[in-house]
Protein backbone atom coordinates (compact mmCIF):
# COMPACT_ATOMS: atom_id res chain seq x y z
CA UNK A 1 0.00 0.00 0.00
CA UNK A 2 1.08 3.62 -0.60
CA UNK A 3 0.69 6.97 1.09
CA UNK A 4 0.77 10.30 -0.16
CA UNK A 5 1.35 12.89 2.63
CA UNK A 6 -0.30 16.20 1.37
CA UNK A 7 1.19 19.18 2.97
CA UNK A 8 -1.35 22.08 3.17
CA UNK A 9 0.56 25.49 3.04
CA UNK A 10 -2.03 27.79 1.92
CA UNK A 11 -2.94 29.93 4.92
CA UNK A 12 -1.77 32.90 6.20
CA UNK A 13 -2.13 32.77 9.71
CA UNK A 14 -3.31 36.85 10.52
CA UNK A 15 -3.80 35.83 14.21
CA UNK A 16 -0.60 35.37 14.62
CA UNK A 17 0.47 38.93 13.44
CA UNK A 18 3.01 40.67 13.30
CA UNK A 19 5.53 37.73 13.33
CA UNK A 20 3.09 36.13 10.48
CA UNK A 21 2.90 38.15 7.83
CA UNK A 22 0.90 37.69 4.09
CA UNK A 23 4.13 37.05 2.12
CA UNK A 24 5.67 35.22 5.07
CA UNK A 25 3.06 33.44 7.12
CA UNK A 26 3.38 31.62 9.89
CA UNK A 27 4.09 27.96 8.33
CA UNK A 28 7.15 28.94 7.34
CA UNK A 29 8.57 30.11 11.06
CA UNK A 30 9.82 28.81 13.56
CA UNK A 31 7.12 28.95 15.82
CA UNK A 32 7.39 26.00 18.22
CA UNK A 33 11.07 24.83 17.32
CA UNK A 34 14.23 25.37 15.50
CA UNK A 35 12.26 24.63 12.07
CA UNK A 36 9.76 25.95 10.77
CA UNK A 37 6.19 24.55 10.96
CA UNK A 38 6.24 23.52 7.44
CA UNK A 39 9.36 21.54 7.86
CA UNK A 40 8.29 20.11 10.95
CA UNK A 41 5.18 18.80 8.87
CA UNK A 42 7.31 17.61 5.95
CA UNK A 43 9.19 15.58 8.65
CA UNK A 44 6.19 13.68 10.60
CA UNK A 45 6.14 10.61 8.58
CA UNK A 46 8.53 8.39 8.36
CA UNK A 47 9.01 4.99 6.19
CA UNK A 48 10.39 3.89 9.96
CA UNK A 49 6.86 5.27 11.28
CA UNK A 50 4.76 2.62 8.84
CA UNK A 51 7.31 0.21 7.31
CA UNK A 52 4.57 -2.04 6.23
CA UNK A 53 3.39 1.04 4.07
CA UNK A 54 5.22 2.70 0.26
CA UNK A 55 5.68 6.71 1.26
CA UNK A 56 5.64 8.38 -2.22
CA UNK A 57 7.36 11.77 -2.69
CA UNK A 58 5.42 13.97 -0.53
CA UNK A 59 3.23 16.96 -2.14
CA UNK A 60 3.43 20.73 -0.87
CA UNK A 61 0.36 22.49 -2.00
CA UNK A 62 1.44 26.22 -1.45
CA UNK A 63 0.79 29.68 -2.56
CA UNK A 64 2.26 31.03 -5.71
CA UNK A 65 3.15 33.88 -3.93
CA UNK A 66 5.44 31.81 -1.35
CA UNK A 67 7.12 29.44 -3.73
CA UNK A 68 10.58 30.14 -3.51
CA UNK A 69 10.42 30.51 0.39
CA UNK A 70 8.56 27.02 0.10
CA UNK A 71 11.32 25.16 -2.49
CA UNK A 72 13.88 26.61 0.23
CA UNK A 73 12.61 25.26 3.41
CA UNK A 74 12.13 21.64 1.46
CA UNK A 75 15.22 21.91 -0.01
CA UNK A 76 16.74 22.65 3.24
CA UNK A 77 15.43 18.93 4.70
CA UNK A 78 16.50 17.44 1.78
CA UNK A 79 13.40 15.37 1.32
CA UNK A 80 11.74 14.24 -1.96
CA UNK A 81 9.19 16.75 -2.51
CA UNK A 82 6.71 18.32 -4.94
CA UNK A 83 5.29 21.71 -4.85
CA UNK A 84 2.14 22.58 -6.47
CA UNK A 85 1.22 26.45 -6.80
CA UNK A 86 -2.11 27.52 -5.96
CA UNK A 87 -2.59 30.84 -8.15
CA UNK A 88 -4.92 32.11 -5.81
CA UNK A 89 -6.68 30.50 -2.27
CA UNK A 90 -9.38 28.31 -2.76
CA UNK A 91 -9.84 26.79 0.66
CA UNK A 92 -8.84 23.03 1.35
CA UNK A 93 -11.39 20.79 -0.58
CA UNK A 94 -9.86 22.19 -3.80
CA UNK A 95 -6.23 21.75 -2.82
CA UNK A 96 -7.12 18.10 -1.60
CA UNK A 97 -8.73 17.98 -4.76
CA UNK A 98 -6.09 18.39 -6.39
CA UNK A 99 -3.48 16.17 -4.61
CA UNK A 100 -5.84 13.04 -5.22
CA UNK A 101 -6.46 13.75 -9.10
CA UNK A 102 -2.61 13.75 -9.02
CA UNK A 103 -2.05 10.95 -7.18
CA UNK A 104 -4.88 8.68 -9.52
CA UNK A 105 -3.04 10.34 -12.20
CA UNK A 106 0.57 8.66 -11.44
CA UNK A 107 -0.55 5.66 -9.06
CA UNK A 108 -3.60 4.83 -10.44
CA UNK A 109 -3.36 1.01 -9.89
CA UNK A 110 -2.66 1.43 -6.37
CA UNK A 111 -5.25 4.31 -5.35
CA UNK A 112 -3.00 5.81 -2.52
CA UNK A 113 -4.23 6.81 0.61
CA UNK A 114 -3.91 10.65 1.12
CA UNK A 115 -2.38 11.96 4.24
CA UNK A 116 -3.76 15.15 3.93
CA UNK A 117 -2.32 17.62 7.29
CA UNK A 118 -2.01 21.62 7.17
CA UNK A 119 1.43 23.30 6.88
CA UNK A 120 1.00 24.85 10.34
CA UNK A 121 0.24 22.91 13.01
CA UNK A 122 2.26 21.03 15.52
CA UNK A 123 2.63 17.93 16.53
CA UNK A 124 4.83 17.55 19.94
CA UNK A 125 4.85 13.17 19.95
CA UNK A 126 5.48 11.64 16.88
CA UNK A 127 5.38 8.17 18.15
CA UNK A 128 1.90 8.50 19.72
CA UNK A 129 0.69 10.27 16.40
CA UNK A 130 2.20 7.50 14.75
CA UNK A 131 0.55 5.21 16.56
CA UNK A 132 -2.82 6.67 15.52
CA UNK A 133 -1.93 7.07 12.17
CA UNK A 134 -1.39 3.12 11.58
CA UNK A 135 -5.19 2.71 12.73
CA UNK A 136 -6.05 5.90 10.67
CA UNK A 137 -4.54 4.30 7.37
CA UNK A 138 -5.97 0.49 8.08
CA UNK A 139 -9.67 2.44 8.21
CA UNK A 140 -8.95 4.37 4.93
CA UNK A 141 -7.84 1.53 3.41
CA UNK A 142 -11.49 0.27 4.04
CA UNK A 143 -12.84 2.77 2.60
CA UNK A 144 -14.07 5.38 5.53
CA UNK A 145 -12.72 9.05 5.26
CA UNK A 146 -10.77 9.51 8.69
CA UNK A 147 -10.28 12.67 10.70
CA UNK A 148 -8.28 12.72 14.50
CA UNK A 149 -9.83 13.78 17.43
CA UNK A 150 -8.18 15.44 20.19
CA UNK A 151 -9.43 15.14 23.40
CA UNK A 152 -10.83 18.53 24.62
CA UNK A 153 -9.68 20.29 27.78
CA UNK A 154 -11.31 23.19 27.56
CA UNK A 155 -14.65 24.51 26.03
CA UNK A 156 -13.02 26.02 23.54
CA UNK A 157 -15.24 27.96 20.72
CA UNK A 158 -12.63 28.35 17.96
CA UNK A 159 -13.05 24.71 16.51
CA UNK A 160 -15.43 22.59 15.14
CA UNK A 161 -16.47 19.55 17.54
CA UNK A 162 -16.86 16.26 16.34
CA UNK A 163 -19.40 13.18 18.21
CA UNK A 164 -17.83 10.11 18.02
CA UNK A 165 -20.21 6.57 17.44
CA UNK A 166 -20.20 3.31 17.89
CA UNK A 167 -16.56 1.79 17.65
CA UNK A 168 -14.29 0.45 14.75
CA UNK A 169 -11.68 -1.78 14.85
CA UNK A 170 -8.73 -1.04 16.81
CA UNK A 171 -9.85 2.23 18.29
CA UNK A 172 -11.00 4.61 16.00
CA UNK A 173 -15.29 5.58 16.14
CA UNK A 174 -18.07 6.14 13.50
CA UNK A 175 -18.61 9.79 13.58
CA UNK A 176 -22.24 10.29 14.69
CA UNK A 177 -22.39 14.20 14.42
CA UNK A 178 -20.16 17.73 13.83
CA UNK A 179 -20.76 20.58 15.52
CA UNK A 180 -19.40 23.27 13.62
CA UNK A 181 -17.47 26.49 16.08
CA UNK A 182 -20.21 26.17 19.45
CA UNK A 183 -20.66 29.12 21.10
CA UNK A 184 -19.41 29.03 24.82
CA UNK A 185 -22.67 27.32 26.41
CA UNK A 186 -22.55 24.68 23.70
CA UNK A 187 -18.99 23.89 24.00
CA UNK A 188 -19.10 23.38 27.59
CA UNK A 189 -22.16 20.79 27.46
CA UNK A 190 -19.93 18.92 24.41
CA UNK A 191 -16.85 19.38 27.25
CA UNK A 192 -18.68 18.05 29.78
CA UNK A 193 -20.81 14.95 27.94
CA UNK A 194 -16.91 13.60 27.10
CA UNK A 195 -18.33 11.77 24.03
CA UNK A 196 -17.32 14.96 21.63
CA UNK A 197 -13.40 15.41 20.45
CA UNK A 198 -12.16 18.92 18.25
CA UNK A 199 -11.76 18.23 15.13
CA UNK A 200 -8.12 18.38 14.40
CA UNK A 201 -8.07 19.00 10.67
CA UNK A 202 -5.85 16.29 9.57
CA UNK A 203 -7.55 13.41 7.16
CA UNK A 204 -6.58 10.20 5.92
CA UNK A 205 -8.55 8.61 2.87
CA UNK A 206 -7.71 7.03 -0.43
CA UNK A 207 -7.24 9.50 -3.88
CA UNK A 208 -10.45 7.26 -5.01
CA UNK A 209 -12.75 7.94 -2.10
CA UNK A 210 -12.40 11.72 -1.99
CA UNK A 211 -13.18 11.80 -5.96
CA UNK A 212 -16.01 10.00 -5.17
CA UNK A 213 -17.20 11.97 -2.80
CA UNK A 214 -15.98 15.36 -3.87
CA UNK A 215 -18.13 14.64 -7.16
CA UNK A 216 -21.10 13.62 -4.90
CA UNK A 217 -21.20 16.84 -3.30
CA UNK A 218 -19.10 19.70 -4.86
CA UNK A 219 -18.74 18.62 -8.84
CA UNK A 220 -18.07 21.88 -9.80
CA UNK A 221 -14.95 21.52 -7.39
CA UNK A 222 -13.72 18.60 -8.92
CA UNK A 223 -14.26 19.94 -12.33
CA UNK A 224 -12.44 22.98 -12.03
CA UNK A 225 -9.48 20.98 -10.23
CA UNK A 226 -9.34 18.85 -13.43
CA UNK A 227 -8.94 21.71 -15.88
CA UNK A 228 -6.42 23.18 -13.45
CA UNK A 229 -4.39 20.45 -12.80
CA UNK A 230 -4.36 19.40 -16.92
CA UNK A 231 -3.65 22.82 -17.90
CA UNK A 232 -0.40 22.38 -15.07
CA UNK A 233 0.46 19.12 -16.71
CA UNK A 234 0.54 20.14 -20.14
CA UNK A 235 2.49 23.79 -19.67
CA UNK A 236 5.74 24.10 -19.81
CA UNK A 237 6.05 24.04 -15.44
CA UNK A 238 5.01 20.52 -15.30
CA UNK A 239 7.15 18.63 -12.93
CA UNK A 240 8.92 16.19 -15.38
CA UNK A 241 9.24 13.81 -12.97
CA UNK A 242 12.04 15.48 -10.72
CA UNK A 243 11.52 16.54 -6.71
CA UNK A 244 13.94 18.16 -4.34
CA UNK A 245 11.77 21.31 -4.55
CA UNK A 246 10.24 21.16 -8.14
CA UNK A 247 7.53 23.09 -8.34
CA UNK A 248 4.48 24.03 -11.19
CA UNK A 249 1.70 26.25 -11.05
CA UNK A 250 -1.58 25.20 -11.58
CA UNK A 251 -3.89 26.72 -14.46
CA UNK A 252 -4.89 29.94 -12.95
CA UNK A 253 -8.29 30.87 -14.94
CA UNK A 254 -9.16 26.79 -13.99
CA UNK A 255 -8.45 27.30 -10.09
CA UNK A 256 -9.64 31.00 -10.13
CA UNK A 257 -13.02 29.37 -11.13
CA UNK A 258 -12.98 26.85 -8.41
CA UNK A 259 -15.68 27.58 -5.28
CA UNK A 260 -13.75 28.03 -2.04
CA UNK A 261 -14.68 25.44 0.71
CA UNK A 262 -13.18 23.13 2.94
CA UNK A 263 -12.90 19.99 3.60
CA UNK A 264 -15.17 19.73 6.39
CA UNK A 265 -17.99 21.54 4.75
CA UNK A 266 -17.52 20.01 1.29
CA UNK A 267 -17.45 16.71 2.17
CA UNK A 268 -16.73 15.54 5.94
CA UNK A 269 -19.63 16.80 7.17
CA UNK A 270 -21.66 15.36 5.23
CA UNK A 271 -20.38 11.69 6.05
CA UNK A 272 -21.32 11.60 10.18
CA UNK A 273 -22.94 8.09 10.18
CA UNK A 274 -21.57 6.28 6.89
CA UNK A 275 -17.92 6.59 5.66
CA UNK A 276 -16.58 8.94 8.07
CA UNK A 277 -14.39 7.49 11.09
CA UNK A 278 -12.24 9.23 13.77
CA UNK A 279 -9.30 8.16 15.87
CA UNK A 280 -8.25 9.79 19.14
CA UNK A 281 -5.21 11.68 18.95
CA UNK A 282 -2.97 12.10 22.08
CA UNK A 283 0.38 13.54 20.96
CA UNK A 284 0.12 17.28 21.82
CA UNK A 285 -1.62 18.23 19.09
CA UNK A 286 -1.89 22.54 18.72
CA UNK A 287 -3.37 24.11 15.21
CA UNK A 288 -1.32 27.26 16.56
CA UNK A 289 -4.59 29.30 15.98
CA UNK A 290 -3.61 32.30 17.69
CA UNK A 291 -0.63 33.74 20.07
CA UNK A 292 -2.52 32.07 22.94
CA UNK A 293 -1.88 28.62 21.54
CA UNK A 294 1.87 29.25 21.95
CA UNK A 295 1.59 30.36 25.63
CA UNK A 296 -0.37 26.99 26.12
CA UNK A 297 2.61 24.51 24.52
CA UNK A 298 6.03 26.59 25.27
CA UNK A 299 8.22 26.32 28.14
CA UNK A 300 7.37 28.13 31.05
CA UNK A 301 9.10 30.00 33.90
CA UNK A 302 7.91 29.75 37.61
CA UNK A 303 5.43 32.45 36.87
CA UNK A 304 3.84 30.63 33.89
CA UNK A 305 5.56 33.04 31.28
CA UNK A 306 6.58 32.26 27.90
CA UNK A 307 9.90 33.83 26.61
CA UNK A 308 11.75 34.44 23.53
CA UNK A 309 14.60 36.29 22.75
CA UNK A 310 16.13 38.78 24.54
CA UNK A 311 12.94 39.40 26.97
CA UNK A 312 13.01 40.76 30.62
CA UNK A 313 10.44 40.06 33.15
CA UNK A 314 9.57 41.34 36.45
CA UNK A 315 6.91 40.97 38.67
CA UNK A 316 4.83 39.60 35.52
CA UNK A 317 2.85 36.43 35.23
CA UNK A 318 0.76 34.56 32.76
CA UNK A 319 2.94 36.40 29.71
CA UNK A 320 3.75 35.40 26.60
CA UNK A 321 7.00 37.68 25.86
CA UNK A 322 8.49 37.63 22.17
CA UNK A 323 11.50 39.37 21.09
CA UNK A 324 12.83 39.73 17.81
CA UNK A 325 14.97 42.87 17.54
CA UNK A 326 15.52 44.22 20.43
CA UNK A 327 15.25 44.02 24.70
CA UNK A 328 11.33 43.70 25.59
CA UNK A 329 10.99 44.65 29.10
CA UNK A 330 7.68 43.98 31.12
CA UNK A 331 6.86 44.89 34.69
CA UNK A 332 3.92 44.34 36.69
CA UNK A 333 1.46 42.75 34.14
CA UNK A 334 -0.35 39.49 33.72
CA UNK A 335 -2.47 37.51 30.88
CA UNK A 336 -0.53 39.71 28.40
CA UNK A 337 0.46 38.98 24.92
CA UNK A 338 3.93 41.33 23.79
CA UNK A 339 5.21 40.30 20.42
CA UNK A 340 7.89 42.67 18.86
CA UNK A 341 9.44 42.30 15.64
CA UNK A 342 11.37 45.31 13.84
CA UNK A 343 8.88 47.34 12.53
CA UNK A 344 5.32 46.34 14.55
CA UNK A 345 4.46 45.63 18.02
CA UNK A 346 1.69 43.79 19.42
CA UNK A 347 0.39 44.38 22.87
CA UNK A 348 -2.89 42.21 23.55
CA UNK A 349 -4.73 40.91 26.45
CA UNK A 350 -4.89 37.29 26.36
CA UNK A 351 -9.05 37.75 26.24
CA UNK A 352 -9.03 39.18 22.93
CA UNK A 353 -6.41 37.02 20.79
CA UNK A 354 -8.87 36.05 18.34
CA UNK A 355 -9.68 39.86 17.06
CA UNK A 356 -6.01 40.30 16.35
CA UNK A 357 -7.22 39.63 12.55
CA UNK A 358 -9.02 43.11 13.14
CA UNK A 359 -6.21 44.44 13.29
CA UNK A 360 -4.97 43.02 10.14
CA UNK A 361 -7.67 43.77 8.46
CA UNK A 362 -7.59 47.33 9.53
CA UNK A 363 -4.02 47.77 8.38
CA UNK A 364 -4.85 46.38 4.75
CA UNK A 365 -7.90 48.41 5.07
CA UNK A 366 -5.42 51.99 4.92
CA UNK A 367 -2.71 49.99 2.86
CA UNK A 368 -0.11 50.00 5.18
CA UNK A 369 2.87 47.34 4.65
CA UNK A 370 2.56 46.29 7.59
CA UNK A 371 -0.32 43.89 6.83
CA UNK A 372 1.54 41.85 3.79
CA UNK A 373 5.57 41.95 4.69
CA UNK A 374 7.96 42.04 7.77
CA UNK A 375 11.03 44.74 7.32
CA UNK A 376 12.97 42.18 6.01
CA UNK A 377 11.98 40.60 2.40
CA UNK A 378 12.90 37.34 1.27
CA UNK A 379 14.20 36.94 -2.29
CA UNK A 380 15.01 33.83 -4.19
CA UNK A 381 18.68 35.26 -4.15
CA UNK A 382 18.60 35.72 -0.51
CA UNK A 383 16.72 38.93 1.24
CA UNK A 384 16.78 42.68 1.68
CA UNK A 385 15.96 44.87 4.88
CA UNK A 386 15.11 48.44 4.90
CA UNK A 387 17.00 49.85 7.42
CA UNK A 388 15.98 53.75 6.77
CA UNK A 389 13.52 55.71 4.35
CA UNK A 390 13.57 59.84 4.09
CA UNK A 391 11.67 61.48 0.89
CA UNK A 392 13.72 60.69 -1.95
CA UNK A 393 16.25 58.30 -0.76
CA UNK A 394 15.90 54.71 0.70
CA UNK A 395 18.84 52.10 2.55
CA UNK A 396 18.49 48.68 2.45
CA UNK A 397 21.42 46.36 3.85
CA UNK A 398 21.53 43.24 0.90
CA UNK A 399 21.94 39.76 1.26
CA UNK A 400 22.61 37.65 -2.02
CA UNK A 401 23.47 33.95 -1.40
CA UNK A 402 26.57 32.43 -3.28
CA UNK A 403 25.95 31.68 -6.65
CA UNK A 404 22.50 33.64 -6.80
CA UNK A 405 21.91 36.72 -8.88
CA UNK A 406 19.18 39.13 -9.44
CA UNK A 407 17.38 40.11 -12.85
CA UNK A 408 18.86 42.16 -15.23
CA UNK A 409 17.06 45.02 -14.90
CA UNK A 410 16.01 48.87 -14.48
CA UNK A 411 14.91 51.54 -12.90
CA UNK A 412 12.63 55.10 -14.23
CA UNK A 413 12.97 56.48 -10.91
CA UNK A 414 15.43 55.90 -9.12
CA UNK A 415 19.21 55.81 -8.90
CA UNK A 416 21.35 53.30 -7.03
CA UNK A 417 24.69 53.50 -4.90
CA UNK A 418 25.95 49.87 -3.98
CA UNK A 419 28.74 49.47 -1.21
CA UNK A 420 30.57 45.97 -0.64
CA UNK A 421 30.60 44.69 2.51
CA UNK A 422 31.84 41.25 2.67
CA UNK A 423 32.30 39.46 -0.10
CA UNK A 424 32.53 39.48 -3.96
CA UNK A 425 29.72 40.89 -6.54
CA UNK A 426 29.98 41.04 -10.17
CA UNK A 427 28.14 44.14 -11.41
CA UNK A 428 27.07 44.44 -14.65
CA UNK A 429 26.30 48.16 -16.04
CA UNK A 430 25.41 48.61 -19.49
CA UNK A 431 27.80 47.14 -21.55
CA UNK A 432 30.16 47.02 -18.85
CA UNK A 433 31.06 44.09 -16.59
CA UNK A 434 33.40 44.40 -13.29
CA UNK A 435 34.14 42.83 -9.80
CA UNK A 436 34.00 44.41 -6.59
CA UNK A 437 35.24 43.51 -3.10
CA UNK A 438 35.10 44.72 0.57
CA UNK A 439 34.96 48.52 0.58
CA UNK A 440 34.76 48.88 -2.74
CA UNK A 441 31.40 50.87 -4.34
CA UNK A 442 30.06 51.95 -7.79
CA UNK A 443 26.53 54.26 -9.06
CA UNK A 444 23.89 52.90 -10.69
CA UNK A 445 22.59 56.00 -12.51
CA UNK A 446 18.69 56.34 -13.61
CA UNK A 447 17.81 54.02 -16.66
CA UNK A 448 20.65 52.16 -16.93
CA UNK A 449 20.18 48.83 -17.45
CA UNK A 450 22.32 46.51 -14.62
CA UNK A 451 22.92 43.26 -12.68
CA UNK A 452 24.33 42.03 -9.43
CA UNK A 453 25.43 38.72 -8.63
CA UNK A 454 27.30 36.81 -6.20
CA UNK A 455 30.52 34.92 -8.13
CA UNK A 456 31.72 33.83 -4.49
CA UNK A 457 30.90 31.18 -1.90
CA UNK A 458 30.10 32.85 1.04
CA UNK A 459 27.25 35.28 0.93
CA UNK A 460 27.55 38.63 -0.67
CA UNK A 461 26.95 41.48 1.61
CA UNK A 462 25.27 44.97 0.83
CA UNK A 463 24.74 48.55 1.58
CA UNK A 464 21.97 50.03 -0.85
CA UNK A 465 21.63 53.92 -1.24
CA UNK A 466 18.69 54.47 -3.65
CA UNK A 467 17.50 58.04 -4.49
CA UNK A 468 15.31 59.75 -6.57
CA UNK A 469 11.74 60.84 -7.09
CA UNK A 470 10.00 57.38 -6.62
CA UNK A 471 11.20 54.36 -4.63
CA UNK A 472 8.69 51.67 -5.39
CA UNK A 473 9.53 48.33 -5.48
CA UNK A 474 7.07 48.26 -8.33
CA UNK A 475 9.68 50.82 -10.68
CA UNK A 476 11.84 47.69 -11.92
CA UNK A 477 11.91 46.52 -15.37
CA UNK A 478 13.46 43.11 -15.50
CA UNK A 479 14.82 42.10 -18.93
CA UNK A 480 16.24 38.60 -18.06
CA UNK A 481 15.66 36.96 -15.13
CA UNK A 482 16.83 33.39 -13.77
CA UNK A 483 13.75 32.50 -11.94
CA UNK A 484 11.08 33.28 -13.91
CA UNK A 485 9.63 36.33 -12.83
CA UNK A 486 7.70 38.70 -15.12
Amino acid sequence: MKILSVILSGGSGTRLWPLSREKYPKQLLPLAGETSLLQATLGRITPEAVPEWELLPQLVIANAEHRFLVAEQVRELGLRARIVLEPCGRNTAPALTVAALLATAEHASDDPVLVAMPADHVIADFPAFHAALRVALVLAAQGKVVTFGIAPTVPETGFGYIRKGNPLVEGGHEIAAFVEKPDAATARACLASGAYYWNSGIFVLRASVWQQEIRARRPEILAAAQNAVAGMLAGESAFNGEFNGNFACLDAQAFAASPSDSIDYAVMEHLAGTLGAVVPLDAGWSDVGAWGALLEIGAKDAHGNVTVGDVLALKTEGCYLRSEHRLVAALGISDTIVVETPDAILVAHRDHLQEVRDIVARLKREKRPESEAHRKIFRPWGHYDCVDSGPRFQVKRIVVDPGAALSLQMHHHRAEHWIVVSGTAKVTTGEKTLLLTENQSIYIPIGIPHRLENPGRIPLEMVEVQSGAYLGEDDIVRFEDSYGRD
